[in-house]
């Protein structure tokens, strides 16, 4: 059993508040204020927009064209946050908006099964659109427990793709 100090414990506390003050800053240098709200899920720290007093065209904003706007907060958020610590003391930070990361769980966990499915019916590779780095790990995630398959990536960003097969 993992014991972790005190000390260690207030540590990651004000730094999971330093990202919570970090994107309530930078949503105001946007025109957009709202409140951040910190939660621990499993390995990662939610820091979760409060949508309450806004308006669906500043969700949208925030969201972005298939995300790629909280994707980018998200990254320089654990790219700033995390710039100064080792690699073992980095925190995951998951940047949340009207549930945007829990619809898109669902959407990838589809994705996963349908690309699974059909390799399993037809023997041949299935390539899944181009998704972000942490959509494509999200994905391999979901099947690697599949010992039938397997999963790799290729092409260059923006238009790196996962592909599944038969595992040899």
């Amino acid at each position: 059993m993992l014991v972790m100090s005190q000390s260690y414990i207030d540590q990651v506390d004000q730094r999971v508040e330093q990202g919570q003050q970090w994107l309530e800053k930078l949503l105001n240098l946007a025109n957009i204020p709202a409140k951040v709200i910190a939660q621990q899920q499993e390995d990662s720290y939610w820091l979760i927009i409060d949508e309450t007093n806004l308006t669906q065209d500043q969700i949208s904003i925030l969201v972005g064209d298939d995300g790629k706007v909280i994707d980018g907060i998200q990254y320089l958020i654990n790219t700033i946050l995390n710039i100064a610590n080792d690699s073992e003391d980095h925190l995951a930070y998951t940047v949340e908006i009207a549930g945007y990361r829990a619809r898109r769980q669902e959407e990838l966990l589809l994705m996963a099964e349908y690309a699974a499915k059909t390799v399993r019916l037809t023997g041949q590779e299935y390539e899944l659109t181009p998704l972000s780095s942490a959509e494509r790990r999200q994905i391999h995630t979901m099947l690697q427990d599949c010992e039938d398959l397997e999963t790799y990536s290729h092409g260059q960003e923006p238009d790196r793709r996962l592909v599944v097969k038969i595992r040899n």
